[in-house]
């Protein structure tokens, strides 16, 4: 049975410019103290709308800011306020996107019109990387509550690499590099070489 392509959306959403990468699919723990982003996570929470997460990486996450033109949509999941009085909030990674304008507000914001892209090809996990689900699965037990609530999909070559990339000790750029992969099998072998280098591969 064939499948109807997901159409591209064109949506303007607020920017939070970080030196992070998020997946789709992937949780996103966050400190939010600045007045823009506090009103940003406001908005949000309030009409239920998603902001879009992009690497920094030129500037600061609290100034001007050059970032990576392809990120991810993420949508507020969980929010606490610390006991420090600063507001934590979890996102969820959604829909990737390109950048396709920004303006910055006079409070300081970024806002975006952005245009999604599509979501990886359902592909089965290849047994030649079997091995990396396993690991996958004792590494997120092991991280607890943060991965307690996300669906996993083991068996789903997209999902696998995706938390191997946002887990992965590598460099900001390997991850960007990760996020822009459109071939799920191609991204698995991208990183299967750095699970040898940091040691959590036991089988060759």
């Amino acid at each position: 049975m064939s499948t109807q392509p997901v159409q591209p959306l064109t949506l303007k959403v607020p920017l939070f410019p970080l030196r992070t990468v998020l997946f789709p699919a992937g949780p996103l723990p966050l400190r939010v103290f600045e007045p823009r982003y506090l009103d940003m996570v406001s908005r949000c929470l309030r009409e239920q709308s998603p902001f879009g997460v992009l690497l920094l990486l030129q500037g600061s996450e609290t100034g001007a800011a050059h970032t990576a033109s392809v990120g991810t949509l993420a949508r507020i999941t969980d929010w606490y306020q610390g006991s420090d009085g600063i507001l934590g909030i979890t996102v969820t990674g959604a829909e990737r996107f390109e950048l396709m304008s920004v303006d910055r507000l006079p409070d300081g914001l970024h806002v975006g019109v952005v245009q999604t892209l599509p979501p990886d090809p359902v592909v089965p996990l290849p047994g030649k990387y079997q091995p990396m689900a396993e690991i996958l699965q004792a590494i997120l037990d092991d991280l607890g509550k943060l991965y307690g609530g996300v669906p996993r999909r083991f068996e789903d070559s997209g999902w696998v690499g995706c938390r191997f990339a946002e887990i992965l000790p590598i460099p900001l750029e390997q991850k960007q590099h990760c996020l822009q992969l459109d071939d799920p099998v191609e991204r698995l072998e991208f990183l299967r070489p750095m699970l040898r280098s940091v040691r959590w591969e036991t089988t060759q």
